[in-house]
């Protein structure tokens, strides 16, 4: 299906007014029911509204329309525009809200901060078109407004795309790298594991400790052999 007039009912209004052309040719360039083009002629249809000319809007030609006054089964052709339009390249930045979705944004941030923990901020940035501010306000619950905050998905909301929002939990899950796990149950190595225990005469004490507890056994035995020499007298 091509596409049809910039205007289609003001179009028509002009084409029923000021040339011969069937009910169905005109329906079918404007893309409009036959007898919608009937109710126009009739003034049932499309009252107040003033025809526009395509001729001088460059959407016809006046031999195109002539060749059709002829020919009742041939059908109008739009002209093709000479004017060029762009495409519209996406910006880098924060996402163009509508001001009319501008006071959904808290509640889109509140659902992927909870639904999607692992987007950056600068991923939310980019889907809702919000700032690092009010993200950081709704994470640590200090938006003037959080008491009426409601989880809402921004897709349904209108504020970004289910394609962009997929793309961008799928990035996040890529650069998320997996720590790997501290080694807290590891295996003591055989050696240790098998050896045997040697008793330490003063183990579980500091030096200083070992170095008096070895003093007192010295002169204790001094003394055991000193009344031993005074009985053998």
């Amino acid at each position: 299906m091509t596409s049809g007039p910039l205007m289609p009912k003001a179009t028509a209004v002009w084409l029923v007014d000021n040339t011969a052309l069937s009910f169905e040719q005109i329906a079918e360039f404007c893309h409009l029911h036959p007898l919608e083009v009937k109710g126009i002629a009739d003034g049932e249809v499309a009252a107040g509204i003033k025809g526009m000319d395509p001729v001088m809007h460059e959407q016809l030609t006046r031999d195109e329309i002539e060749r059709a006054e002829k020919d009742p089964g041939y059908r109008l052709k739009l002209k093709e525009s000479t004017v060029r339009i762009p495409e519209r390249k996406r910006t880098k930045g924060p996402r163009y809200t509508p001001l009319s979705r501008r006071h959904d944004r808290p509640n889109a941030i509140l659902w992927l901060v909870r639904n999607h923990p692992e987007l950056k901020d600068a991923q939310i940035m980019r889907l809702v078109g919000t700032t690092k501010s009010t993200i950081q306000q709704v994470k640590e619950r200090t938006h003037w407004n959080i008491a009426q905050l409601q989880p809402l998905d921004p897709v349904t909301l209108g504020l970004c795309s289910q394609i962009d929002l997929d793309f961008e939990v799928n990035r996040s899950s890529k650069d998320k790298t997996v720590q790997p796990a501290e080694a807290a149950h590891t295996l003591l190595p055989a050696e240790v594991t098998t050896a045997k225990e040697t008793l330490e005469p003063f183990a579980g004490f500091s030096a200083q400790e070992a170095e008096v507890s070895e003093e007192k056994i010295d002169v204790d035995s001094v003394f055991a052999k000193l009344k031993q020499l005074k009985k053998d007298d």
